[in-house]
């Protein structure tokens, strides 16, 4: 696994440490053709090659430095800004996804798939997509009888902030359950009343306090019930 460690940090330093800004906005603006766009692609290939230290290794090097370059160039000519975010994240996976190609077939490791095998995988798989959508539409509809009649007004809330939000702290507290640090979960719960205290204080809306104070406490209870559920279904 050292290698596919060590191509995997030649990436970071070649795709956060050793890249300007004044690069991005240069290969933003002049896309393909920027020579900072293929000068950018051929430091990943040597980053790889000397992490490695064989010379042996340069075909490999080379066809990193290759598929960086195409993956980026089609990056910078179909993203749009509003879907910047996208782009970025499937830019990284499809880099990663070309080094763990390079670490197998350079060392042919013996990988074993008898995880999927087990009950533990699925039901931690169940559990993860149950606190994402499932649970934040259980919940908005639970609490939908005591929904606010005032609705946001353009500017003030992001485009379903409220969900990603509660997704994300729902993740945060089952992975919390599952390593045992529960005093974790009243710090978070604690990190977001300090947050939502001030604008709750400003509203004066006594049926807006309680309905996000409902909506939270079902969430987390949500989360602890089912990572609670998972470790004794673990542990049995």
């Amino acid at each position: 696994m050292i290698l596919l460690a060590k191509l995997i940090l030649a990436h970071l330093l070649g795709d956060f440490f050793l890249q300007p800004g004044s690069w991005v906005k240069e290969k933003e603006a002049k896309k393909v053709r920027s020579w900072k766009l293929y000068f950018h692609a051929a430091l990943h290939g040597l980053l790889a090659l000397a992490f490695v230290w064989q010379l042996s290794f340069w075909p490999y090097a080379l066809f990193i430095a290759v598929t960086h370059g195409a993956i980026d160039a089609a990056k910078l000519t179909f993203q749009r800004k509003t879907y910047k975010w996208i782009w970025f994240v499937s830019d990284q996976v499809l880099h990663l996804l070309v080094i763990v190609g390079v670490w197998y077939y350079w060392l042919h490791p013996a990988i074993s798939v008898s995880f999927w095998r087990q009950e533990n995988t699925w039901w931690l798989i169940t559990a993860i997509l149950l606190l994402t959508l499932p649970a934040s539409v259980g919940i908005k509809i639970f609490i939908s009888a005591w929904a606010p009649d005032t609705e946001a007004k353009d500017g003030e809330s992001l485009q379903h902030a409220g969900m990603y939000i509660g997704i994300l702290e729902r993740l945060f507290v089952f992975a919390f359950i599952l390593s045992g640090h529960l005093e974790a979960v009243g710090f978070l719960l604690a990190a977001k009343s300090v947050f939502r205290f001030g604008d709750l204080k400003e509203s004066k809306d006594r049926k807006l306090t309680e309905y996000v104070l409902i909506g939270t406490l079902l969430s987390f209870g949500v989360a602890l019930l089912t990572g609670a559920l998972l470790r004794y279904l673990v542990m049995q």
